[in-house]
């Protein structure tokens, strides 16, 4: 297998060979061969061998940060799509302030995006924080979506991707795992261009050499 050369596999398809080689996510091992299990690209680190997916549902973890939209203000909190089967809650109590209860809709109101912690997800429901840097309600910009799967394609290695983008339009741009992606600039041109850069990651993620690819894209729009 070539070593930190990400290519796309399919279901099915053997991407590993040998004993050394250990099946992470979305891959399973038989007869020394590790298989695919999901449509995605290959990622080998340390000789364990996994698949990160390109499309499908995205699936709330805790630790996640997702940006979401209040849906619901209750008397203890508000309640927060994020794009899943169910909708996150935001406690009073995760709130970095104190907040009166009869002004809570002053906090956050229906309609309003925001961006969350996932504190816990399980079958009893989300339980989400704004207690972080960078979290709570969303005041200006643009907010899209790609598909949850090619977020790390988005955020690159050690955040790489998005350090370019942000270096090449000065515009801030915050990546919520389930694939909504907060955009904030001076001017509207560069929230414009740094989601054009975005759009053009998310349509050839599958690729390999992709920040060359971006590189040039950038450059091209220089000329």
């Amino acid at each position: 297998m070539t070593e930190n050369k990400r290519r796309a596999a399919i279901p099915g398809e053997i991407i590993a060979e040998g004993e050394e080689y250990l099946p992470g996510e979305n891959t399973e091992k038989r007869n020394n061969k590790i298989y695919s299990l999901r449509y995605g690209l290959i990622e080998e680190s340390n000789n364990l061998v996994r698949i990160i997916p390109l499309s499908g549902i995205y699936e709330p973890r805790r630790g996640n940060v997702v940006i979401g939209k209040v849906e619901l203000v209750t008397f203890n909190g508000w309640v927060i799509d994020i794009g899943t089967s169910q909708n996150a809650f935001l406690s009073l109590s995760e709130v970095p302030r104190f907040v009166n209860k009869d002004e809570i809709d002053e906090v956050m109101d229906i309609g309003d995006m925001v961006m969350i912690k996932i504190v816990s997800s399980n079958k009893r429901g989300i339980d989400a924080t704004i207690k972080g840097r960078g979290l709570g309600k969303i005041e200006e910009g643009i907010i899209f979506d790609i598909n949850s799967h090619k977020v790390p394609r988005v955020i690159g290695k050690e955040g790489s991707m998005i350090k370019l983008i942000k270096d090449e339009t000065n515009a801030n741009v915050s990546v919520g795992q389930n694939g909504k992606i907060w955009i904030k600039g001076d001017k509207v041109e560069e929230e414009l261009l740094a989601k054009k850069a975005i759009m053009f990651i998310s349509e050839r993620s599958f690729i390999s050499g992709l920040t060359e690819e971006v590189i040039k894209w950038f450059n091209e729009r220089k000329k």
